[in-house]
């Protein structure tokens, strides 16, 4: 064409609109959390990231949801690798939670229209850490510091003998593991203590009127 002078009629197809559009569905969500960990009602905000965990000269990569009002662990994945299944099986794993929020850095996994479409069915809204700074997601980050010096998953030999042990160590700091943030007591002792708070005050409300 470029010899003969040739011209097409069929518009070309402009890379630059192309471009765009791809950044378009990549969206990114203001901070809307701004740090208020001190949350006292469960499945009201949720906080969420992805951590490497190397073993046996291999690599996984685990994904967590955590409430940050109990400290509860309420959803996580395992995987060999980064794809997009890491996240959408662990935000899968969770029940709507209406106008409860879900917060994480802007990684590509939470930009991504997948994660983000997850998350509408849920009736769930997003917020964002800003770019560069962990301490607006220091709940999730302070639990993987804690796992990462109780686990000892470094001596694992296999993918599922690390799987295993993850998920003992969940039911283990769900269940069992002493927290002093939070009248020394476990996240599920915990979300339990406050949901009978929450009821008393309830029913206080409702005799008073």
């Amino acid at each position: 064409m470029g010899k003969y002078g040739l011209v097409a009629k069929v518009r070309k197809r402009n890379p630059y609109k192309a471009i765009m559009k791809k950044r378009l569905e990549h969206r990114t969500f203001p901070n809307k959390l701004q740090r208020e960990f001190d949350q006292t009602i469960p499945r009201t905000v949720f906080c969420t990231d992805i951590t490497y965990l190397p073993f046996n000269r291999m690599f996984a990569y685990l994904s967590v949801v955590k409430d940050v009002a109990t400290g509860e662990a309420v959803a996580w994945s395992v995987s060999s690798g980064l794809e997009m299944t890491l996240v959408t099986e662990t935000i899968g794993q969770m029940e709507p939670c209406e106008n409860a929020l879900i917060h994480s850095d802007q990684g590509f996994h939470y930009t991504n229209p997948l994660f983000i479409n997850m998350v509408k069915e849920l009736k769930m809204n997003q917020s964002m850490s800003g770019k560069g700074n962990c301490i607006d997601n220091a709940p999730i980050e302070s639990f993987f510091g804690h796992m990462k010096d109780e686990l000892d998953y470094k001596s694992c030999n296999s993918f599922e003998e690390l799987r295993l042990k993850i998920d003992e160590y969940m039911t283990y700091y769900n269940y069992e593991r002493k927290q002093w943030a939070r009248n020394k007591m476990a996240p599920i002792e915990y979300r339990n203590h406050l949901l009978a708070q929450s009821w008393g005050r309830e029913v206080c409300f409702e005799s008073v009127h």
